[in-house]
C-alpha cells in the first residue's frame, strides 16, 4: 500500500458552516489519520494520511464541502509522511 500525507487549505465560506465536522467525518468514512483545524485567517487546514486511492476521495469531497459552506480555493501540498502525529482524525483547535 503507498501512503500519501498532504497538507490541505480551504479558502471560502468554511468557517461557521460545520465543514471541521465534515472534514473529520470524511477523514474517518475512509480511514485517514491526521487533523482538521480552523485557521485564525478565515482558512480551514487539514492534515491527511492514508492510501492514495483514499487522499484522492477524500480531497473531492473537500472540494464539495459541506451544503452550508462554499469552496472558492483549495491548495494541495504533499506533507512529510510522519507528519499526522496522531493515530485517527481529530479536530484540532484553531491556530
Amino acid at each position: 500500500m503507498t501512503r500519501r500525507v498532504v497538507r490541505v487549505f480551504v479558502r471560502g465560506l468554511v468557517q461557521g458552516v460545520g465543514f471541521r465536522a465534515f472534514a473529520a467525518r470524511e477523514a474517518e468514512r475512509r480511514g485517514l489519520d491526521g487533523y482538521v483545524r480552523n485557521r485564525a485567517d478565515g482558512r480551514v487546514e487539514a492534515l491527511a494520511a492514508g492510501p492514495v486511492a483514499e487522499i484522492e476521495d477524500f480531497l473531492a469531497a473537500l472540494r464539495r464541502g459541506p451544503r452550508a459552506g462554499r469552496v472558492d480555493e483549495l491548495l494541495v501540498e504533499e506533507a512529510a509522511a510522519d507528519d499526522p502525529g496522531a493515530d485517527g482524525f481529530v479536530v484540532a483547535p484553531t491556530r
